[in-house]
């Protein structure tokens, strides 16, 4: 049986594929991508927001071809190459390890997305860690929940509230850590922080179109003052990290994500990140 995850659209699509086209020339560091994948939108953004040369090359993580499993042998994207003073191509993966590379690889590549002060450096390190342990599986386990039969007095309904509740509380103890006046998290310049999570962000509407809606309280519905503070930072943060020109840019047209989405909405995605959600692993 083909796996599900294999038959995906090729290429990215709208304001992404404009980008990926600009990016086709040789460069030392080259881009091992794909195109759907937050993961890669996190390193994307970063090689955009700092303006460093790359060479895009999309990649399908479901149809691994030997040359790239000799660069990632877990065959997993985003994977990015940098030679050394021989030339030879050293490879890298894991988002957040590339991120941190390429801050410190390229310092003269500005923005900083990290600070120089070593508290606040310490401080965007555990909320980036949050982010990747906490909001993204929380986000996987709402997304992936399939109903049941009434158990024990519980329905699928009352299964899907209570991951909807624990994902909304992973949103709302982040924003409480938000700059107060942002609208990034340390302030008024993007971080690490907000990178990690972007990718995420913009993907909220899958929940409106597989799971009922997010829940994100309307304007004036929040029941308290101090919820009202939180998602109205909330919604600030948001409109921030939508309108940054690397995010904006590194996105294809929602239609050809729909497919992918539906399978993790259905829980019959088969990819490494899927599986490890669905068995509570956390994320690879």
């Amino acid at each position: 049986m083909p796996v599900p995850d294999a038959d995906i659209h090729p290429e990215a699509t709208g304001p992404a594929k404009a980008l990926v086209a600009n990016h086709q020339a040789e460069q030392p560091l080259k881009f091992y991508a794909g195109w759907f994948c937050p993961f890669v939108q996190r390193v994307w953004l970063a090689l955009e927001e700092k303006q460093i040369p790359y060479q895009y090359i999309e990649v399908n993580p479901y149809h691994k071809q030997p040359s790239f499993l000799a660069l990632n042998p877990r065959g997993l994207v985003p994977t990015i190459t940098s030679p050394d003073t021989s030339s030879n191509a050293r490879p890298l993966y894991e988002s957040t390890v590339i991120l941190e590379y390429l801050e410190e690889a390229y310092p003269t590549h500005t923005p900083a997305l990290l600070p120089q002060d070593p508290y606040l450096r310490a401080r965007a390190r555990i909320w980036i860690d949050y982010v990747t342990s906490r909001i993204i599986p929380a986000f996987h386990r709402f997304l992936q929940h399939q109903p049941r039969s009434a158990q024990g007095g519980n329905s699928g309904e009352d299964e899907l509230q209570t991951l909807r509740a624990d994902f909304l509380d992973t949103l709302k103890e982040f924003t409480r850590e938000l700059h107060p006046q942002g609208p990034y998290f340390l302030g008024e310049e993007l971080s690490l922080v907000d990178v990690v999570l972007a990718p995420w962000a913009v993907r909220l509407w899958v929940f409106d179109e597989f799971k009922g809606g997010l829940g994100v309280p309307a304007p004036g519905q929040a029941g308290s003052e101090e919820e009202e503070g939180v998602w109205e930072r909330w919604r600030r943060w948001v409109a921030a990290v939508e309108g940054r020109r690397s995010v904006r840019e590194t996105l294809s047209e929602r239609e050809w994500y729909l497919p992918i989405y539906r399978r993790y909405a259905e829980d019959k995605a088969q990819s490494e990140l899927a599986r490890a959600v669905r068995k509570g692993r956390g994320v690879p």
